[in-house]
């Protein structure tokens, strides 16, 4: 089996925190994600990922918002069985391997030219299914996908590594490109970006991260197509499954418990959809 060198810094090297923390969880006896595709990515990669210094809570904690993600990306193609399917800052998720969706739907993954160079190495084509190499701010490779398809608009662990003023610009071009459809995405507070940014596995990769999402209505004045839809708090009881909070170690669940019931950080970070 040929072992692929990555050599990727800063934000780009960041994509390798949410391939390895759902590979990890995924070889749990009991895992929510199962997700053997990212597994056998990371068998393919030379790359220290110990210095990342992922541990189970920090996998739960990826695969759980991969599981909500996945869930929405589900209903959507089930309502709309002509769909596109725009996955921003794709990384290495295995998304489209794991939701398999049914023919009639166009699925584009959209990351770096270096990012989607590797995705060919290490997984297979599919009917369907077009990879773009660009970064996602560039204008021009909007181009290449349909408009006259309902769409649903993906960006997990992008936005915040985007510059402050570029978010609203980038959303307003792409609910402006199609149709109708359905954003998703993972946001977080200023407070929430700190603990982000003091992440071992986040300093490891040198990132900066940029915007801060404190009220999701606030973002409908930003870009005017846009409708809130669902707003889960990472720490309040209605945004997560108690469950899989349980496989967690107890320092994680007991600070589960206390963000959740304090206010300000209860809204460290959210997952969030809008129509349009």
């Amino acid at each position: 089996m040929p072992i692929e060198k990555v050599t990727l810094t800063e934000e780009r090297e960041t994509l390798l925190i949410t391939l390895y923390c759902k590979a990890g969880e995924s070889l749990l006896p009991d895992s929510l994600l199962q997700d053997r595709f990212a597994a056998e990515a990371v068998s393919k990669i030379d790359y220290d990922f110990a210095k990342l210094q992922i541990d189970r809570d920090l996998m739960i904690g990826v695969a759980m918002r991969a599981h909500i993600l996945d869930g929405w990306t589900r209903e959507f193609i089930a309502h709309h069985p002509d769909a596109t399917v725009l996955h921003l800052g794709c990384g290495l998720d295995s998304r489209i391997f794991r939701i398999d969706p049914p023919p009639g739907i166009g699925w584009f993954d959209v990351d770096y030219p270096e990012v989607v160079a590797l995705r060919r190495r290490l997984y297979p084509e599919r009917d369907g299914y077009s990879l773009i190499g660009a970064s996602v701010t560039d204008p021009a490779w909007l181009g290449e996908v349909p408009t006259d398809r309902p769409a649903l608009i993906l960006a997990e662990g992008l936005l915040p590594y985007i510059a402050e003023d570029e978010v609203p610009r980038l959303l307003r071009r792409l609910t402006e490109h199609v149709a109708s459809g359905e954003l998703a995405f993972d946001g977080y507070s200023w407070l929430g970006l700190w603990f982000i940014r003091n992440q071992p596995s986040v300093r490891a990769t040198g990132a900066t991260l940029h915007w801060t999402l404190d009220n999701p209505q606030a973002l409908e004045t930003q870009v005017p197509r846009l409708r809130l839809m669902t707003d889960l708090m990472a720490y309040d009881p209605d945004g997560y499954d108690p469950k899989q909070v349980a496989r967690m170690s107890w320092p994680a669940r007991l600070a589960v418990s206390v963000f959740a019931a304090i206010a300000p950080l209860a809204r460290l970070g959210r997952l969030v959809r809008y129509r349009f």
